[in-house]
């Protein structure tokens, strides 16, 4: 985390507790997010929590982060989405005639997101690159990837390749990219295009974004929402204890 920018701390990590308007946008910056799934899946693989870890911003991505920053540490911020740094990233964009770079995805959601972007957003400048599908992405500065995105040098380079081969691979990587900022935003991706329907702002003004999630893809969504939710529970609720006794 940027230590000049305001933060709260969770347990291991630095969470970013300001606004949006208050990120830099001239300094290369890493942005990534956390929830109670990645948060779970950190704790298991050490790469990962590496580089959720040296994120420059490191965004409170879920109602369950923002309620353990409350109980633990009495301090009371807002959740910020992966879709709500993208649309701020891509109004900001605009206004100053900016470039983005959109990494990851098939070709057929990529297009949509170039269309979509070139009537809402009409001053900027969009590249794309959709790489193979990989289980893991090895350390390679001198990748197609790396290439792609040097050639266009965009402002914001979006991420989109899956928690958490796209944070292991930015953090990785982020030396080698000539970009302004390096967004990590998974399935915005697809909500963007239109290929995955995000719950309806009524939904996420609830605090219940997850629940309708859940029950639109419960096989896939229960484990991250369910067993890691009590999973997540079980290690803030441990460290409040601990600070009681």
């Amino acid at each position: 985390m940027n230590k000049t920018l305001p933060s709260v701390p969770l347990l291991d990590y630095s969470v970013f507790s300001g606004h949006l308007k208050d990120l830099p946008f001239d300094n290369k910056t890493l942005i990534n997010t956390i929830n109670q799934y990645s948060f779970c899946i950190a704790e298991k693989d050490s790469a990962f929590k590496t580089a959720l870890q040296g994120s420059d911003v490191l965004l409170p991505d879920g109602m369950a982060v923002v309620a353990a920053i409350r109980l633990l540490d009495n301090k009371k911020i807002k959740k910020i989405a992966g879709a709500d740094i993208h649309l701020h990233l891509l109004k900001e964009l605009n206004q100053k005639g900016g470039s983005c770079f959109y990494l990851g995805s098939s070709e057929s959601t990529l297009l949509k997101i170039k269309e979509r972007v070139s009537i809402e957003y009409p001053n900027i400048r969009v590249g794309t690159y959709s790489p193979p599908y990989r289980p893991e992405f090895p350390h390679d500065k001198m990748s197609k990837k790396v290439e792609a995105v040097n050639a266009f040098q965009p402002d914001v380079l979006f991420v989109g390749m899956t928690a958490p081969k796209q944070e292991k691979w930015a953090y990785s990587h982020k030396e080698y990219l000539d970009v302004k900022i390096i967004c990590s935003i998974g399935a915005v991706f697809d909500f963007y295009a239109g290929t995955v329907e995000r719950p309806s702002s009524f939904w996420i003004d609830l605090k219940l974004e997850w629940f309708i999630r859940l029950l639109k893809e419960p096989k896939r969504m229960w484990k991250r929402y369910l067993y890691y939710g009590f999973v997540y529970v079980g290690i803030v609720l441990k460290k409040k204890i601990s600070m009681l006794l």
